[in-house]
């Protein structure tokens, strides 16, 4: 299925929930560190549910790592509010990497810049800042899961 990437996440809940929204699509929830809580956070656990253990999880000890590590990959797909890009419009396939920034400060913008044809952005009022962070990977991963009829 999907891979969804959290890049320093830093609210447990909102990670809790992302995980059940993994395991609910069969994606593998991908945390690079360094995070701004412990998985043993009985928040994160709560938000997951009691089906924590059986999300496929993966660590990374750096956005670096991460990067490198998937630079051969062609469905790396960034998402951040200064995107120009809709979300809908990229073509998703299954196993593709939908990457997320942190709740207070997104993804570096130089990340965004160096890849711009592999960004995308979820509308919103010009009111509002951003979204929370689990809504807009479940807009995102259930666009994508729409695309490729996966589930």
């Amino acid at each position: 299925m999907f891979n969804i990437v959290l890049v320093e996440p830093e609210i447990p809940p909102n990670t809790g929930n992302v995980a059940r929204l993994c395991l609910a699509t069969g994606s593998t929830l991908h945390l690079v560190k360094p995070l701004g809580f412990s998985t043993e956070d009985r928040y994160l656990r709560r938000a997951g549910m009691d089906y924590w253990q059986q999300v496929r999880l993966r660590y990374w000890a750096s956005l670096a790592e991460f990067l490198g590590a998937t630079a051969q990959v062609e469905g790396r797909y960034l998402f951040s509010t200064k995107a120009s890009r809709l979300y809908w419009d990229l073509a998703f396939r299954p196993d593709d990497y939908l990457v997320f920034g942190r709740e207070t400060k997104g993804l570096p913008e130089t990340l965004l810049r160096s890849h711009p044809g592999s960004c995308g952005r979820i509308p919103m009022h010009p009111e509002a800042r951003s979204l929370n962070l689990a809504t807009a990977v479940a807009i995102v991963l259930f666009e994508a899961v729409r695309q490729t009829q996966t589930l």
